[in-house]
């Protein structure tokens, strides 16, 4: 991208879980003052929902992610923005309609009415029917989908959204933990203004549904590094898947054993990723940035620290392409508060001191209140011949590509009309009523201590 010296830019972060707007026009790279300030402050209810007591899926991660963020001062470095809530015809920019307007309307109370659509749709034990799950599902969404407008937009060089990143979900089901595919519906924005749109995926699990979205196309190249073997879900995710017709060699899988760890991660995707850069010359990257790969992880089995993982964003941001980063999976929310603080900071060239500043959640971070996290202990399985046959493979692959194909681009489809309104001229209190309010209250059980944890022997 063209960075001349002193030339404005923008950095942007839509933030799902913020509870503030906060904008701010930066020069860089010259002074790095800011010379715009607006600010408004709303509710945010994207990290106030509630999975379940057993289950693993914890959205607070992202109200701690936030106010991690916040203590560290890195707001001041970006703009924010809050999302809009994407309307159900959005969603089915991807999705079925008859499964988005299921969701729309499905509640706790009226499920038990429905056990052959919960059945059809995969909602359950994995993908529970929780309070304001559609509305939990337009915010996130929502957030990617302003990201790929920003960037479409030029308003920004970089787009972020920490509640983003739910790759599991597919076109008439849900999966993983995941309802909304946020990603597919971002990645198809892109494609408005791009001819081709590289997608990264470094979260421990496959990611199973936005390949299997764009199996059959040459615009969009999915590269997922995860766990597979050993019944690991989703089960997907072999060498040996390449994508079909169309998209044949445009789906690459890395697929790793337990206990990998920095340097063999980091290696190994430097070299893939470089090379994919280089043949299919994308116009933008969209990067899943799952933290579950980390070591410590709950439902992960990888070594990797905070900064190895942080290095793959390193690598992607040098490329200089519009960029749009996401969340994903993640189940241990202490670090995966500290690993997307660390990596917006990445995104932001800044270092951030290892201490922690004091925050709203600084005793969840407790005993040592530090960024770093323990290397982790799990035997690597990953032999130097297995990874070295591994990237053969996947190089070997990316050589049946001879360049980077090329699109005959039409007229750019409309950006969908979000109608613009001042909640401030709003009467207050039916803006918030007692419903909402009560929503903002934190949950005792969503916090524990040792023996209170009430879930943390649960087997997933």
């Amino acid at each position: 991208m063209n960075k001349e010296r002193g030339r404005e830019y923008l950095r942007l972060k839509i933030d799902a879980a913020s509870s503030s707007l906060e904008v701010k026009t930066l020069e860089i790279p010259d002074d790095s003052k800011p010379i715009r300030i607006e600010k408004s402050t709303g509710n945010g209810d994207v990290g106030s929902v509630y999975f379940g007591p057993n289950h693993p899926m914890k959205p607070h991660r992202l109200c701690m992610t936030h106010h991690l963020v916040l203590s560290y001062k890195l707001h001041e470095k970006m703009e924010i923005y809050r999302p809009h809530k994407a309307y159900p015809a959005e969603l089915a920019q991807f999705h079925s309609a008859d499964y988005v307007e299921f969701l729309h309307r499905i509640t706790p109370d009226t499920q038990h009415l429905f056990a052959n659509e919960l059945a059809r749709y995969n909602l359950g034990e994995d993908c529970p029917v929780f309070e304001n799950l559609f509305e939990f599902c337009q915010i996130y969404a929502g957030g990617t989908l302003d990201a790929a407008r920003k960037l479409n937009q030029q308003q920004c060089d970089i787009a972020i959204n920490w509640a983003g990143g739910l790759h599991h979900a597919k076109k008439c089901e849900a999966s993983g933990f995941c309802y909304i595919n946020d990603l597919v519906l971002g990645i198809l924005e892109l494609l408005k203004y791009h001819a081709r749109v590289l997608y990264i995926d470094i979260d421990v699990h496959h990611g199973d549904g936005v390949e299997e979205a764009f199996y059959f196309t040459d615009r969009v190249m999915t590269v997922s590094f995860h766990k597979y073997g050993d019944m690991f879900f989703p089960g997907t995710g072999d060498v040996k898947d390449i994508g079909e017709r169309e998209g044949k060699f445009y789906a690459i899988n890395v697929p790793l054993k337990d206990g990998i760890d920095d340097g063999s991660f980091t290696r190994l995707f430097k070299t893939i990723i470089s090379k994919v850069v280089e043949m299919y010359q994308p116009g933008a990257i969209v990067l899943q940035c799952g933290a579950d790969s980390l070591a410590g992880d709950r439902l992960g089995c990888f070594n990797l620290s905070i900064d190895g993982h942080a290095e793959c964003v390193r690598i992607v941001k040098k490329f200089n392409l519009p960029l749009l980063v996401t969340g994903g999976g993640g189940y241990t929310k202490e670090n995966v508060a500290r690993c997307w603080t660390v990596e917006t900071g990445v995104l932001l060239d800044t270092e951030l001191p290892n201490e922690i500043p004091e925050n709203d959640y600084s005793k969840y971070f407790a005993p040592e209140f530090m960024l770093n996290i323990p290397n982790g202990h799990i035997e690597n399985l990953n032999s130097k011949s297995y990874l070295s046959t591994i990237k053969m493979q996947v190089l070997e692959n990316l050589r049946c590509i001879q360049h980077a194909p090329s699109v005959q681009m039409q007229e750019v489809p409309p950006d969908f009309y979000i109608p613009d309104f001042d909640e401030d001229e709003q009467n207050p209190d039916e803006r918030m009523d007692q419903h909402t309010q009560d929503k903002q209250i934190q949950r005792d059980d969503e916090y524990y201590d040792g023996d209170n944890d009430n879930d943390q022997n649960t087997d997933m």
